[in-house]
């Protein structure tokens, strides 16, 4: 009785799928194909592609990722980017853990502290300082490419130079070897990498 129910319920999704397309219907999008070299899905539940989705949608989704995502959304030009489907991004974004074991907050630097003291990030000249390192903190995490291939390097939009490799069936960032825990998205301007 099962075989004849799922041989029905083919027959059913093959006859719809060579009916024509009323007025009102457009054809749906075919799946991207993957290619070759491209940043491998290692997780045994690859991230279902949403190709009309932009980063900026998603990636407030992932409570793993909430700090990145607000840090992100506080930048006028990388929020923008985000929700641009026509300017493709890896996102490397660090988990909420990493950012909570950084040695400092995003938006503060040692230099700050050695030429304005204590108060580096009081007054409107210490916030202007509080943004534009939380600036370079984002882009640092941003590739302007996607999909991004398996040693293709690249400059993140904040200067410097990255690419990836597999070691010992780890995906892992290059130079710094920071590894990837897995590819959480991929949407019509690129994919979130965790």
């Amino acid at each position: 009785m099962k075989p004849l129910i799922a041989l029905t319920a083919l027959f059913s999704l093959t006859t719809a799928s060579q009916s024509p397309l009323r007025d009102n219907q457009a054809p749906l999008p075919k799946p991207p194909i993957p290619l070759k070299g491209h940043l491998p899905l290692m997780s045994s539940n690859p991230p279902s592609v949403q190709p009309s989705v932009a980063l900026g949608d998603i990636l407030g989704s992932n409570r793993g990722l909430t700090s990145f995502s607000s840090f992100a959304r506080m930048q006028p030009s990388t929020d923008t980017r985000l929700s641009d489907l026509s300017t493709n991004t890896t996102v490397l974004a660090p988990l909420n853990s990493a950012v909570d074991a950084l040695p400092r907050k995003p938006w503060e630097q040692p230099g700050d502290y050695n030429n304005f003291g204590a108060d580096a990030y009081e007054g409107d000249g210490g916030q202007d300082r509080a943004r534009e390192n939380m600036k370079r903190f984002v882009e640092a995490h941003l590739v302007p490419v996607s999909p991004w291939e398996k040693g293709e390097k690249s400059k993140t939009l904040g200067g410097k130079e990255v690419w990836w490799e597999v070691k010992e069936g780890r995906r892992v960032i290059m130079p710094d070897e920071v590894e990837v825990e897995r590819v959480a998205s991929q949407v019509g301007n690129g994919e979130l990498v965790s």
